[in-house]
Order: structure tokens, then sequence, then C-alpha cells
């Protein structure tokens, strides 16, 4: 297995070189330069497996002859041991041909920790067996930064900085974040908001002197690692649901595309997926794009759905990538644009691509809040401001078709918002009960690449 870069002009690598990678040199992603197809027969043989089993069957392809069959299915069990759920991925009833796919039951209560649980594992073994050290530096609008500390502190392998914007995260997020006692752990506090710690992100990576001389590595959804996790709980969820007899559609709550891009792999790998729905909040670029064909940034609007607060959704590119039939001199245009003038059109062949997997929707603050709120008496279940967006957004695409939506977070982890919607403050699991009495470690850094570099430095070489 073999992989390539979505703008075509950097080198195709092996699977363990493009996680330990990240970004490419040419400043694209990668991905895999053939999608591996799974028979009928072979999705009809995965139900009734556990969570672990299937996750093997579904990534197994991917990887090469990176790790062995024996050491591939012990790592996958070590990366979901810590979750507090036995099926790991729940499904619940919300409503007729609704369902929600119970994505916080990790170590961080969030989506991310089914990616970052298994990434810590691999990197690991990947790295001692290198005999190998790399500095992971990661930027988060909240969720992944919790996930990639929990899932890297204390490696012997890795030194782990976190760039997340200061004051717009929320306090839950932040604090699970700079509680981490950890020597190789940092928690820097940027001055901004996700798009610039994104941007400083891959400033770094292409700054090829610096990336070289710290080993610099990433976990962000960049990294192919990270989408190929997450496509796993779409193949659990729609065999549950009786797939590969009958179709299923999901819906998204999303921000940086990576969640749902790892839909759209699934449905490549043969998994019948009749509608992928993006659904976004106030922050809407990716719905804007599909409805107009225009993908122009304009400015980032803080709200009660903070991981979803993006202009820059990375993983739009892979979309593109296969859209623009892997043209990568395409590609590489159109994000040039998006850099040079904050806006690009999607061509009309390349939407229509898009729109035979994709459409979308949004919800408003107001919509949000009232979704949470009504959530709890009529379906049963109490909703973070992000798993809301996706219930919203789904109410306009429910059908004979069972229908799908993500909950991407523990509504403990927005605590304001849910008891502003439903006047219950909920509460967070015990093993988290004295969050906000551990003492905080984390360094404020203005959004300027030269003073980021100097602290990583400064740590990873002290």
């Amino acid at each position: 297995m073999r992989y390539v870069s979505t703008r075509g002009n950097a080198p195709d690598l092996s699977f363990e070189d493009a996680m330990l990678t990240g970004l490419a040199r040419d400043g694209g992603l990668y991905v895999p330069a053939e999608i591996p197809a799974l028979s009928h027969g072979d999705i009809a043989a995965m139900a009734g497996l556990s969570y672990e089993e299937i996750a093997f069957r579904v990534m197994r392809p991917f990887i090469g002859d990176t790790f062995s069959d024996a050491d591939f299915a012990e790592l996958i069990a070590k990366a979901y041991a810590g979750f507090g759920h036995a099926a790991r991925a729940p499904l619940k009833q919300l409503q007729s041909n609704h369902f929600l796919l119970e994505l916080f039951h990790g170590p961080t209560l969030a989506f991310k920790d089914f990616a970052m649980q298994l990434i810590g594992q691999l990197f690991q073994a990947a790295l001692a067996r290198r005999g190998d050290r790399v500095t992971i530096v990661g930027a988060t609008s909240g969720d992944t930064g919790s996930a990639a500390m929990e899932a890297f502190r204390g490696l012997d392998n890795v030194d782990v900085f976190i760039m997340f914007p200061h004051g717009r995260v929320s306090d839950v997020q932040r604090r699970q974040m700079t509680t981490v006692t950890e020597a190789n752990a940092h928690a820097l506090a940027i001055t901004g908001d996700f798009d610039d710690c994104q941007a400083r992100l891959k400033d770094m990576f292409n700054h090829f002197e610096f990336r070289d001389r710290v080993k610099l590595a990433g976990v962000n959804s960049i990294n192919w690692a990270r989408v190929l996790a997450q496509v796993v709980y779409y193949f659990s969820a729609a065999v549950a649901l009786g797939a590969p007899h009958r179709s299923v559609s999901f819906c998204v709550p999303t921000g940086n595309f990576g969640d749902i891009f790892a839909g759209y792999i699934a449905k490549r790998m043969g998994l019948p997926i009749e509608k992928l729905v993006i659904a976004t909040n106030q922050n809407d670029i990716l719905h804007r794009a599909m409805v107009t064909s225009a993908y122009t940034k304009e400015g980032v609007t803080p709200s009660i759905s903070p991981s979803m607060d993006i202009q820059v959704s990375s993983n739009f590119e892979r979309a593109l990538f296969d859209a623009y039939g892997r043209d990568g001199r395409a590609v590489a245009q159109v994000m040039d644009e998006l850099q040079t003038a904050g806006s690009f059109q999607i061509s009309q062949g390349a939407m229509e691509a898009l729109r035979e997997t994709f459409t979308s929707g949004r919800a408003s603050e107001d919509e949000t809040s009232a979704m949470i709120k009504r959530a709890l008496p009529e379906m049963g279940e109490l909703l973070c401001p992000h798993s809301a967006v996706g219930v919203h957004v789904a109410q306009d695409h429910l059908g004979t078709t069972p229908l799908v939506t993500l909950a991407t977070a523990h509504p403990a982890k927005f605590p304001d918002a849910v008891e502003a919607a439903t006047g219950i403050r909920p509460a967070l699991p015990p093993r988290m009960a004295d969050l906000f009495e551990r003492e905080e470690r984390m360094q404020r850094v203005d959004n300027d690449l030269a003073a980021l570099e100097a602290v990583i430095e400064g740590s990873v070489f002290a």
C-alpha cells in the first residue's frame, strides 16, 4: 500500500512513513494510492463481531507490512481497552429511522479518542522499533488536543506540543490539556483562533530546516492514520443496522472535514452509504461551498460549539483531490488561491462529483440551543452542542433509509451551553470528577511562527 500527496509533487510513502510524516513536503495531504474494496461477504461477516475485530478487518488492508497481524491486533486491543462502554461506539435510537452513534466513551469524552488512542500505540511501536524519537505538534479547536495529550503523555519516544486558541475552548477542554503532568506534554495557548493555530502548524511543516531538526510529526487530521481509524465506526454502525443488505446514511457535525471524509472512505471501500450529510454551525463555510460552489473565508465567529469554529477545513482538500480526478496540480492551484485570495471556485465537474456523495445543512446558535433543550424530553438524550448541530441538521434528511447522526462529545465537556439550554449541568464521569481541582500548566505564546518554534526547540533540546 502506497500513499500519494494531494498536490502531486511529493514522494510516495509507505503507511508507516506517511503516518510519521503527517503533512507532505509539497504542502499536500497523504491519501492511499488506491482504496481497498471489501466485498459484500466481507462486510456481512462483520455482523456480531466486537469493535476491535471490525477495526482489524477494516484497517488491515491499509497498513501493508508495517505491523504483523498479531502485533496490529494487540495494538488495537490496547487502544480501546480504556473506553467506558463495552461496545466502544454504541448506537441509540432517537426517532423512527434516526439513530445516534455515541462516540464519547473514550478517555477524553470525544470522538477524537478513537483515532488518537490508536495512533499513540502505532507511533510508540513504530518509533521503538526504529530507535527514533519525534516531536509531535498539533493544533486543536478543543477535542483533538486533549485526546492527543492523553494518548501521548508519558510515552518514551515522543514530545507532544498542542496549540489551542486562548479563550476559545471550553473550560473542560482546556483543563484536559493543561492538567497533564507528564514532562513530555506541553499545552500552548495561542493568541487568535483555531485557523491561526492550524496555519502555524502547516508553516512549521513547510519550514523544512525546523521540521527536520526537531523531527516534526503531526497528529491533526492531516495525518492519514487519524482518518483511517475513524472509518471503522461507520462500518460498525452500518452493520448493526443491516448493512450490507441495506443502505445507511450518516449526518456528521464537522469543522475540519476529517470525520465525514472517513465516511467517504468507508463508502469507497464498499459500505452501502446512501448519503453523507455535512452539518455545520454558524461558521458554515462547508455548507456554503456545497450550495454555491464558492469556498470563501468569512472569518470565525465564536460559538457554543467551538470545535467547529473553523474556516479552513484541511480534509476538504482530500475530497477535492478525488473530485478533481486526482489531479494534484488542480488541487495545488485552488489551495494557492485560498491562501492568497481567501477563496476559490470549485469547478462544475468537481462540484457534481462532491454532490453525488455529500449534502449539507447548518444550525444557528438558537437552533443548536433549541435542539439541546428538546432532545432530552423528546429523544432521551442530553446532547453536547456539536451533537445538537448534527441532530438539528438531520431533521431535514430523515426518510426511509436509516440515518445515523454522530454524537461527537460528551455534554459534560460543554456544561455552560448545556445548562443554559436545559437547566441541567451535566456532571463529568467519576474518573474526571476532580478535573477542576488539578493544577494547570500551560504557556501563552503569540501567533508568531518564530516564537512558537523557539518554545518548542527550547523544550526539545533542553
